[in-house]
Order: C-alpha cells, then structure tokens, then sequence
C-alpha cells in the first residue's frame, strides 16, 4: 500500500548529511518539513525538543503524518573514551525513546516514525552475507543499535508504524566517514585498511535518500529494513575503485595495530567485516540507482 499526495512530515538530525539531503528532496516534491531543533524556535519551520531532558514541543507536531528520527552522536566523529561511548548511547536511546513516548501522547499521532539505525546492529558477519532475518551481533554497537531500536517501542504500542532503517556506510562526499576518505586518495594516500578483506556495506547518498522516502510512502512496511547497496564491496574492492575513479594511486595499507593505536575501540569495527543485504527494499520493489561501489563513488562525486 502506497501513501500518496504531500505530507507534513518532522525530521530530527536535519542539519546532518542525510538529514539536510532528506529535506531538501521533501521540500522538492512538495511536502511540509518541519525541523526538531534543540534551542528556541526561531522559524515557522521549527519545533523544540531537548531528547536529554525528555521533553518535546509536541504541539508542534499536532497534524504531522510521519517523523524522521536521525539525531544522534557520530560514531567515528571521536574516539571510543568510555565517555564518549555513553553519549553515542544516550544520544541515540535516550533521544529515540523521548521522541516515541512524545508521539505516542498525541490524540492523533502520526501514522509512520521512521527510526534511522545502523547496521551495526549484525556485529561482525566475516564473509556471511544476512538481510534482516539475521539475529543480533555482539559488540559494543550491536547492544547499542539493539537498545536504539527498543526504545522507539513507545511508538510502536501506540500504533504507529515503526520502521527501523539500518544505514550501512554513506558514500558522500560532504560528509560522513566516506567525507573524510576523499580527500586522503586525493592526496594519493588512500590505501587498505589492515588485510583488506572485511566487507564495508555502503550506500550512496542518492540512494539512501530515495529509500527513506520510500519506506516513507509505503505504509505496509515496518520493522528493521537494511539500507545497503545490493552488492557489498570488500574494502580492497573499495580501495581499489577509489583509486581508480579518483585517478590515484594507492600504495598503502594501514596495518591493524596502528588502526588499533590510533583509532582505539572503534578500530575494530573499522576491521570488522559486515556484508549486509537489502532484502526487504529489493523485495518491496526499490531500484537502486548506484547498486555498486564504483557508480556509488562517481555519485558522490
């Protein structure tokens, strides 16, 4: 079942990278974004939630037909302190469930909230490809996403469609972990990052607004939906296609102890290997536009 016609439609993480491409193509086609803002609205488009104190402007969001929920802490904006890793969390859990419980007050809540995740939800696949079926990993950001996604329960026991989209790795070139690639290969110092081998699950931004928005028209799916292109690449496949299109060499290769020194934690998420498949966008009928890494990459670019 398809939702059509304009909608008005709130969205968190607004300024992120797939938050601003996201409501720039809402607005595009015609429908009414509004803005959740963690200060004093200042614009008819704006509405005020602090997600840390548990409070949102719902009035605000009396007429809204879906939400967008991608606030959050970047993963690897930082490295892994113990502190850090409790604001990843309480920026996501806590964020999610201030945002559900709000809903789930109104006397006509919206009939979608459309959760962005991650698909660090599997944990470490190695070389096994699994859609949603799959069970949870472990791990550090397998607990969390599992976490993430129960406190959007809220909603869900209110009726309202929930949808959890897990997001693998955005090819962008404005921002994101892909953001922060571009300009070393430019530099020709991009290379593998230790064997090479794990599998990176990306998605291009194109693509990854254009999924979103259809889980947002159809209105008969719910639950956990990877956002991953259809064909994983292995990070030496990614190095090697970076390389080319950029017109680079890439002679180097980071080993893992230095990625271990250098980036703590997080590294071995950086080294693990999750090869994630679109399962139920494929089956629903979403055509990927960038289906592998290199025409992801000449997207971006």
């Amino acid at each position: 079942m398809r939702q059509d016609g304009p909608m008005r439609i709130a969205v968190t993480g607004s300024t992120g990278l797939i938050g601003t491409a996201l409501t720039r193509s809402l607005r595009a086609e015609g429908h009414d974004v509004l803005r959740l803002v963690r200060r004093p609205a200042s614009a008819a488009d704006e509405v005020t939630w602090h997600p840390q104190e548990g409070h949102v402007e719902t009035a605000g969001l009396v007429g809204c037909e879906a939400v967008v929920h991608l606030a959050g802490a970047g993963v690897g904006d930082r490295r892994w302190t113990e502190a850090y890793k409790r604001e990843l969390r309480d920026s996501r859990v806590r964020g999610t469930r201030t945002l559900a419980t709000a809903l789930a007050t109104l006397e006509n809540p919206p009939h979608t909230l459309l959760l962005g995740t991650a698909i660090g939800y599997y944990g470490d696949t190695g070389n096994r490809a699994v859609d949603e079926s799959a069970g949870p990993g472990d791990g550090f950001l397998a607990d969390l996403c599992q976490d993430w996604e129960a406190a959007a329960r809220p909603a869900t026991d209110a009726g309202i469609r929930t949808v959890s989209a897990r997001t693998g790795l955005v090819v962008a070139r404005g921002g994101g972990a892909w953001g922060r690639l571009f300009p070393l290969f430019r530099a020709g110092l991009g290379g593998r990052l230790g064997t090479g081998r794990q599998y990176w699950s990306h998605i291009a931004l194109h693509d990854h607004v254009a999924a979103l928005r259809f889980l947002l028209n159809h209105a008969d799916l719910s639950g956990p939906v990877n956002l991953t292109a259809p064909h994983p690449a292995t990070n030496r496949e990614v190095t090697a296609a970076m390389g080319r299109v950029l017109h680079r060499p890439t002679p180097f290769a980071v080993p893992a102890p230095a990625l271990r020194f250098a980036l703590g934690e997080f590294a071995g998420d950086v080294l693990g290997s999750q090869r994630v498949l679109p399962r139920r966008l494929l089956d629903a009928g979403f055509r990927f536009a960038f289906p592998d890494v290199t025409a992801a990459i000449r997207a971006a670019l």
